[in-house]
């Protein structure tokens, strides 16, 4: 049975997007992008609202040759992985492995974190908070950038039910940067 992941690059104050929408103070540096690689090699499928899927399909096409080692990594872990998208508004997806769906289906992500051999991942804040709000998600990985927004979109949305935690890994990188792995008591 495979784990469903919420993963999340935030602010120290907790959001994953300023008030204007951007998200460039969360761009990691080689070290960090290293070992995000290392945490997604066991993803085989990535869930995505409309947005996320946008910001990600960069990843479809490989970067150019200027990009560092890691970056070509990433793109050969992101092109693997299978992605359902979940939007009402998306008429085609762009990228290769990916299908939407109309409406998120708190039963079909049970069937498939129970029939995956691989791990699933919840990307974006608004459709995690429904997986987190369905009992969805297993574990959480967050990575603390040393930046404080003061507003924007947070990585966890009011009303997100309360939930206790089991700290399993931690790491601190040499930007500042925090790695917290939880699992779901």
């Amino acid at each position: 049975m495979a784990k469903l992941i919420y993963s999340a690059i935030t602010s120290l104050d907790g959001f994953v997007e300023d008030a204007e929408g951007r998200f460039d103070w969360a761009a990691p540096g080689e070290e960090v992008h290293a070992f995000v690689n290392d945490l997604e090699r066991s993803v085989g499928t990535y869930l995505y609202g409309r947005r996320m899927y946008e910001t990600m399909v960069y990843w479809a096409s490989p970067p150019g040759a200027d990009q560092s080692a890691v970056a070509h990594d990433y793109a050969a872990i992101w092109q693997v992985a299978d992605k359902v998208v979940y939007s009402t508004t998306l008429a085609e997806v762009t990228s290769a492995k990916t299908r939407i769906e109309r409406e998120f289906d708190p039963a079909a992500v049970r069937r498939l974190k129970a029939t995956a051999d691989r791990d699933v991942t919840v990307g974006g804040a608004a459709l995690a908070a429904r997986a987190i709000d369905a009992g969805l998600v297993d574990e959480y990985q967050l990575l603390l950038v040393p930046v404080l927004i003061g507003a924007g979109k947070r990585a966890f949305q009011d009303g997100t039910p309360g939930q206790g935690l089991e700290l399993l890994d931690k790491r601190t990188f040499r930007d500042g940067t925090v790695y917290l792995h939880y699992r779901r008591r």
